[in-house]
């Protein structure tokens, strides 16, 4: 077995790095973007689990723990390029360019969702920022990300695509299909696997005989890289590399992040039942937000003052979008039921939207 796919590529946690060869390959401005975005995940996932409990929003699917993987990967998309996503990539979609008032719209289902209403919780997306909403079957939409990418290698279009998923998903038949198709066809896709330990309740070593989920990447002709998922630049820079490559007509890569769920599954889930205390504790340990301010703070771009004010900041931003969101009203459920599945609607759908609407305003 290859060594280098069972050691995680990690620059924060390598000793012999020095932080000026770090500079040189990650601008001052980018670090500080990706964690400003970081510490915006994780204000949010704490406001709408606030919410939350008070039964102001459905169920929700926190990322805590994780968004050294999900907000430093997204930074190395292109403008053009594609996303998809499973529902823990909060950040990525801030990354994108979605707003507060968007990402809370679609979790109220109110009249500014984008998604009309018609997704689960945690389900972003916006075909202006090619970002596509995820699919609530594990890994469905794995082949849907390749057809994309395989699509824009036949019309000759340089993007690439980022195709996010859980340590879950690769038990799924459909990641097999999207891992086959991209290897037969040298897509321009980069798959990058958060694996945090557990599919919900079921940990990894009850998922695969592999040894490690990267290696999986070989069986279908592509690299598998190890990155320590942790490690905001490290993903940065691999995914960076990956997207790149893929661009260049190099074909996919699988990455494979490790990294830990802090939390639970979502608001439905109790982890207590299924994992104990000091594994969590541990992880906590390796936080990848607190990792990420060390190494700015020794690098004096950044301070504990600078951090207060930036959450402060970010608390007043959101109570205010949280506002603006409550006081919208619903969705006109009766009016969408008729939209968005033909591109011009056929002479007898028109018929039975007319009847409802006159049902409607007899009542």
């Amino acid at each position: 077995m290859d060594a280098q796919n069972e050691t995680p590529v990690s620059l924060l946690g390598d000793q012999s790095q020095n932080p000026s060869s770090i500079l040189r390959e990650i601008s001052k401005e980018k670090i500080l973007s990706i964690y400003r975005m970081m510490l915006l995940n994780r204000a949010f996932d704490n406001k709408i689990l606030s919410l939350q409990r008070q039964g102001r929003v459905g169920a929700y699917i926190t990322s805590g723990g994780e968004e050294g993987t999900t907000v430093a990967s997204a930074f190395a998309l292109e403008k053009s390029d594609w996303m998809f996503t499973s529902y823990r990539e909060t950040g990525a979609h801030f990354v994108r360019g979605l707003s507060l008032d968007q990402m809370l719209g679609q979790l109220f289902g109110n009249k500014s969702d984008l998604l009309k209403g018609r997704q689960m919780s945690n389900s972003w997306g916006s075909k202006e920022l090619n970002t596509v909403p995820t699919a609530a079957p594990i890994g469905a939409y794995l082949p849907v990300a390749v057809g994309t990418s395989i699509a824009a290698k036949l019309r000759r279009e340089k993007i690439a695509v980022l195709a996010s998923m859980g340590d879950g998903a690769t038990s799924s038949s459909d990641f097999h299909t999207a891992m086959n198709f991209a290897g037969v066809y040298k897509a321009p896709i980069v798959f990058i696997c958060r694996n945090n330990g557990w599919a919900i309740s079921l940990p990894v070593s009850k998922q695969t005989a592999s040894h490690t989920l990267s290696i999986k990447a070989s069986a279908y002709g592509f690299p598998g890289i190890r990155v320590d998922g942790n490690d905001p630049l490290a993903v940065y820079l691999e995914t960076y590399k990956a997207l790149e490559r893929a661009r260049t007509g190099e074909g996919p890569t699988f990455i494979e992040a490790l990294t830990y769920r802090i939390g639970p599954h979502s608001t439905a889930d109790d982890p207590s039942r299924y994992r104990e205390s000091k594994e969590v504790q541990t992880w906590e340990q390796k936080d990848p937000i607190a990792r990420l301010k060390g190494f700015l703070i020794s690098l004096k771009l950044w301070s504990e003052e600078d951090d207060k004010k930036l959450f402060e900041n970010y608390e007043k931003m959101m109570s205010e979008a949280i506002q603006r969101q409550e006081s919208l009203g619903p969705l006109p459920v009766q009016e969408l039921l008729f939209d968005d599945v033909y591109s011009e609607l056929p002479w007898f759908l028109k018929e039975q939207r007319a009847q409802l609407s006159s049902f409607l305003e007899s009542k």
